[in-house]
């Protein structure tokens, strides 16, 4: 008889079993108060909030939490969350949702099998965040992984657009700057020439960056080393503007004469340095360079980490504005925008009877899983830590 790692009762003819219908589920989510360095948004606002109760949901929030949003409890309660001063009672929530991904001190404090639901930084991350994880068998969603139906990453597109225009507008604010800065306004007035702005990068962060510089009469350049890219920026823009590959003497030639440079760059792992300091040095007095791409170590040589409190310092007369993470500058913008991507999921979870029934129909979901009862599913996470992990694919069918 051959061998056959089935057993007897196994090879006889099964009954067919047929999927059994979704159920829909009841979510209880919790909101902490987020304690990161510069961190002010929140991940739902109050009329997301009261959105998830109206269906049955609860929604349990950490007193404070939205007030850097400026969100009140009393908007929170109102809206029909539980507010409560208890940080460990939050993270006792089957599903926690929080802005920055939680250190290992807040993993402690989380319920085994949990569900987290947050950004996950990987550039800043270490083993250890990974392996408290696992020990706690919890199942977490990366905001930056979760995909739309056309492919995109919205919750990076939206933090992305925000950055662009801020990029432009604080661009406008340095340039009043009385000790240094050269007093122009970014606009376009009869009789005057317009200010110059050069992007280095073609992306989304670029594209609103020379949305706003145009829609307030500046004369924009972009470079980029990507056509397609800058094909693209051109057609989204609906007209023509000066457009370049990154050749060395066409972007020093640009920002000799710019008045506002923006670093937009992506890098696979980190962002490529374009700008030398030699060429910083030939910019002009009291220029202002904005490194939005500062994150992933920015595209100039001249670049370094700043702070929302102290955000500038000034090298080689050019006035450097270089932080990290500026949408949570414009903390409400942020919040509602993180609100508006996340709630949509949160309620279609709920209808699909969880997530693992959500995780099975909607594939931009599955993506965004990176962690599943404890099992490592991500492989650009599992190359980047020397870890192993499994195929989400062979886990939920």
């Amino acid at each position: 008889m051959a061998l056959t790692p089935f057993t007897k009762q196994q090879l006889l003819p099964q009954e067919e079993k047929l999927e059994v219908e979704r159920q829909r589920g009841d979510l209880f989510i919790g909101l902490p108060k987020e304690t990161s360095f510069q961190e002010r948004r929140i991940c739902l606002t109050p009329d997301a909030v009261s959105a998830l109760t109206a269906h049955g949901h609860r929604v349990m929030i950490e007193a404070g939490a939205g007030e850097s949003s400026s969100y009140s409890d009393k908007e929170y309660s109102d809206a029909g969350a539980e507010v409560v001063q208890d940080t460990k009672k939050v993270f006792g929530c089957p599903i926690v949702l929080k802005v920055e991904p939680p250190t290992l001190k807040e993993i402690e404090m989380m319920n085994h099998q949990s569900l987290l639901i947050s950004a996950i930084q990987l550039k800043t991350q270490k083993k250890a965040y990974f392996e408290a994880l696992a020990a706690k068998k919890i199942t977490a969603l990366a905001f930056e992984f979760i995909k739309d139906e056309d492919g995109s990453y919205p919750a990076v597109k939206s933090l992305s657009e925000i950055a662009g225009t801020a990029s432009v507008l604080i661009a406008s604010e340095l340039m009043i700057n009385q000790k240094i800065g050269k007093g122009l306004l970014l606009g376009n007035i009869t009789g005057v020439p317009p200010t110059e702005v050069v992007i280095i990068g073609a992306g989304t962060v670029a594209e609103f960056a020379a949305k706003t510089a145009l829609g307030l009469g500046a004369h924009v350049k972009v470079f980029d080393n990507s056509i397609t890219k800058l094909r693209r920026l051109q057609s989204a823009l609906n007209q023509r503007i000066f457009t370049s590959t990154i050749q060395e003497k066409t972007l020093l030639k640009a920002l000799m004469r710019c008045d506002v440079a923006i670093g937009a760059m992506r890098g696979k792992n980190r962002t490529p340095i374009i700008v030398t300091e030699t060429m910083v040095e030939h910019m002009k007095r009291g220029a202002v360079i904005v490194d939005v791409c500062i994150d992933t170590g920015g595209c100039f040589e001249t670049s370094e980490i700043t702070t929302h409190e102290k955000p500038t310092f000034v090298k080689n007369n050019v006035v450097h504005y270089c932080v990290p993470n500026i949408p949570s500058r414009y903390s409400k913008t942020a919040s509602m925008s993180i609100s508006n991507i996340i709630s949509p999921f949160l309620l279609q979870m709920a209808e699909d009877g969880g997530l693992e029934s959500a995780v099975r129909c909607n594939r931009g979901l599955k993506n965004g899983v990176y962690f599943y009862h404890g099992l490592l599913t991500n492989r650009s996470i599992a190359e980047w830590f020397s870890l192993s992990y499994r195929d989400i694919n062979l886990l939920i069918f």
